[in-house]
């Protein structure tokens, strides 16, 4: 019997004791996990966006002790060169460069415009990292007309890997990682609802349609473009104390404060998909703490993940990006 399993599933059954403190010091200890500080990044570079604070912040913060380049970017450009400057501070720091791009992924234009900065300025990418987005409690429109929950967190990131598939492709094994939320267990993928109208909308659920369809979106992409050396995973980093938390969440961050993560417990495992080996054993996965997990937690959000739906999904963002990845 492999009782680190037998723990691991104990502590994933209840949801207060998976997503908190409590199953990342668990965990932790148990599978006698390797210290990210241990991992050498160096020559690689990585775009993090939503890097500006919170769990964004913190993985770029590590991935430049490990040595990385990193690209920072975030919606507001007085943001990005704060959050570069205190990674130019950081005494813990390695000699990796540290480039402020200011990109509001719900922007198309900006999108297209950050990729093609990229390509022409850093000429290399290691690891792409989809972080930027938040949950609001007021529906917002996006630059292009959709609602900005979806924008910034499923087509303006679709849009971001597609312009910059070849680089990720050309000094391989390139490394697409999404932070989504435990959150998206509560709904099930929806192509036709997936932005709410200002009519029925609960910023909650928007935020948590978004997430599913990101994993979604993450397993189509490891099944279309895997074999070009590419791995895609999407991870979800628990409860975390983050500005975000705090600004959508108030009462839940007051009740649950003490067992929430800390950012950088939050970003571990997203940290640990940008450089440890284990992420190039498989692809389309869903993690947590390490370890893989299943994107379905119920028998309705696994019943309506079907083919035709999963390619209704991929239709619509195409369309509404106006590319088709190839």
């Amino acid at each position: 019997m492999d009782w680190r399993r037998v723990i691991d599933a104990a502590i994933e059954l209840p949801v207060v004791s998976s997503f908190t403190r409590v199953g990342y010091d668990v965990r932790s200890r148990v599978d006698r996990w390797q210290p990210l500080d241990d991992f050498d990044l160096s020559g690689l570079v990585a775009i993090v966006t939503g890097a500006t604070s919170g769990l964004g912040f913190a993985a770029a913060r590590q991935l430049r002790r490990c040595g990385a380049d990193v690209v920072v970017t975030g919606r507001s450009g007085d943001r990005v060169e704060r959050a570069a400057a205190m990674l130019r501070e950081d005494r813990g720091a390695g000699t990796g460069r540290v480039i402020p791009v200011a990109a509001d992924m719900g922007d198309y234009g900006q999108v297209r415009a950050l990729a093609e900065r990229v390509v022409r300025e850093v000429g290399r990418l290691d690891v792409l990292i989809h972080n930027a987005g938040a949950l609001t409690a007021e529906r917002r429109t996006a630059p292009s007309g959709a609602e900005a929950t979806v924008a910034s967190q499923v087509y303006g990131p679709f849009l971001l890997t597609a312009l910059l598939l070849d680089l990720l492709a050309d000094d391989g094994p390139g490394r697409v990682l999404t932070t989504s939320s435990g959150g998206m267990y509560a709904v099930s993928l929806d192509v036709e609802g997936l932005e709410m109208s200002a009519a029925n909308y609960n910023g909650t659920r928007q935020y948590a349609l978004a997430k599913r369809a990101q994993v979604t979106l993450n397993e189509l992409w490891a099944e279309r473009f895997g074999q070009r050396g590419i791995v895609f995973h999407a991870m979800h980093p628990g409860w975390a104390d983050t500005p975000g938390v705090d600004e959508a969440l108030p009462v839940f961050g007051t009740v649950v404060g003490p067992l929430l993560r800390t950012p950088e417990q939050g970003a571990d495992t997203l940290v640990w998909l940008a450089a440890g080996v284990e992420a190039l054993e498989s692809n389309g996965r869903f993690w947590h703490d390490r370890r893989p997990r299943s994107p379905h937690k119920t028998w309705m959000s696994r019943a309506a993940d079907t083919d035709e739906r999963r390619a209704e999904l991929w239709r619509h963002v195409c369309d509404e990006v106006g590319i088709e990845p190839g």
